[in-house]
């Protein structure tokens, strides 16, 4: 993997510089990764990235071009320079697992490092949460629309190449069971599939003749493309040609709501009552649900996916939260925020739980500031308690986090069974969990 180290902003080496031309830079700070608010409607996210961003930073350094380049073009000065030659990451990182759901305030990632250590690690965190958990939200709602249905990831032509492999991790992380994009297989071991598309039916000189070739080719348990022509036609002809045992049909376009009707009955009366149906084209959550009567055996999703269904980023920031008093290395850490107009932010280094209810739901996320919150928040018979979100990812600059993408994906599963129901409405609406702050165990806003 070629080091991500020039995946920043100038501004991040610009504030190195200063800061070590000021004698600042390795004062211990604290950042966190949050989001202010949900975006509009939303009632959850789900945190995805954690994975991609500890891989990143395990290859974060400067090679001796990319400080060249830096130097060649004064964007840093030589000692800036030569404090790049060395950089590695030496920190405590904490966050919240991947799979888990989040919400405002929800300190999904807190770096503790020296200021010149953890700024650089702004920009990069930010462009994979904010990617990685905008999708795994989009593809949440899918795969709960979609009521235990297989979801197909077919958003590669779509995207950026690159962004078309982690899209597909991530919707996988969330539920859909494989992916079209053959990168985000041997990567990340993402179950693959795929069938054919309308220039293999063009190729031929007929339909039939297409149908012939690709189940020589792979087996009558294939899926073909009904649609190019007229799809009661060619309904009948992939059954004549593969017979009863068609492993399924794709439907690409029209009115899928009638016409899975339609060829459900007409393979039921041509004998092939196992062959699948498989409805693709543009679909999104709410194109989902509206087919949920539908005799729909499986959806394949792309456009919508990979941009966020409508919110192609989470709204991520990455703020400064805590620093030490003094440059001294055993200074005690103060808490430090904004107070710009609608940019607040909460002073005081984070711990988030998960409040439960009685039954075992989730009531609300709860974040202490400076100091855990108390284990339980119940009283009486019958009271809940608090789940613990954080994870210790990395310690002393060494991870120690590591999770199978299957494991992250149990993990949403729960998480989001654990909400409350109005989480699985698709109408917008407010987030299903309140954020709370508690210093001391007492509520801090």
């Amino acid at each position: 993997m070629r080091s991500p180290a020039l995946l920043t902003d100038q501004y991040e080496l610009t504030m190195l510089q200063s800061a070590l031309q000021s004698g600042t830079a390795h004062r211990r700070c604290v950042f966190e990764l949050f989001a202010r608010s949900l975006p509009p409607g939303r009632r959850y996210g789900v945190v995805a990235g954690t994975g991609r961003f500890l891989d990143a930073l395990e290859q974060l350094h400067f090679t001796d071009e990319q400080v060249s380049w830096l130097r060649s073009n004064d964007i840093v000065d030589e000692a800036t320079g030569q404090w790049l030659s060395t950089y590695r990451f030496g920190g405590q990182v904490h966050g919240y697992p991947e799979g888990e759901s989040y919400f405002a305030g929800s300190p999904v990632l807190i770096v503790e490092a020296p200021f010149a250590e953890a700024v650089l690690l702004e920009t990069l965190a930010l462009s994979i949460f904010n990617h990685d958990g905008a999708v795994a939200s989009a593809a949440s709602r899918m795969t709960c629309a979609a009521g235990g249905r297989p979801c197909i990831e077919m958003g590669s032509r779509r995207t950026h190449e690159q962004a078309g492999v982690a899209s597909a991790r991530a919707a996988y992380l969330a539920g859909f069971a494989s992916t079209s994009n053959l990168q985000a297989g041997e990567t990340y071991g993402v179950p693959t599939a795929g069938t054919s598309a309308h220039a293999f039916t063009l190729l031929h000189d007929s339909e039939r003749e297409a149908f012939d070739a690709q189940v020589a080719s792979f087996g009558k348990h294939t899926t073909l493309l009904v649609d190019t022509y007229d799809v009661e036609g060619a309904v009948r002809t992939a059954v004549e040609v593969a017979g009863a045992g068609l492993g399924a049909v794709r439907i690409d376009s029209g009115d899928l709501l009638h016409l899975a009707r339609k060829v459900r009955a007409q393979l039921d009366v041509l004998g092939a009552h196992h062959t699948r149906i498989v409805v693709t084209g543009d679909l999104d959550e709410r194109a989902i649900a509206a087919l949920a009567a539908a005799p729909v055996d499986g959806y394949g999703v792309g456009t919508s996916l990979v941009t966020g269904s409508g919110h192609p980023t989470c709204g991520f920031v990455y703020k400064m939260v805590a620093r030490a008093a003094s440059d001294d290395p055993d200074a005690p850490l103060v808490g430090v925020a904004k107070n710009s107009p609608d940019k607040s932010t909460v002073a005081g280094r984070k711990w988030a739980r998960r409040r439960l209810d009685s039954s075992g739901r989730a009531d609300a996320e709860v974040i202490g500031v400076c100091e855990p919150p108390v284990a339980s928040s119940g009283q009486g018979q019958g009271a809940g308690t608090d789940r613990r979100l954080l994870a210790h990812l990395v310690r002393a600059g060494e991870r120690l986090w590591r999770e199978s993408l299957s494991d992250s994906r149990e993990r949403h599963l729960r998480s989001r069974d654990e909400l409350p129901l109005a989480a699985h409405q698709l109408l917008a609406g407010d987030p299903v969990l309140p954020t709370i702050y508690e210093t001391g165990g007492s509520p801090a806003r």
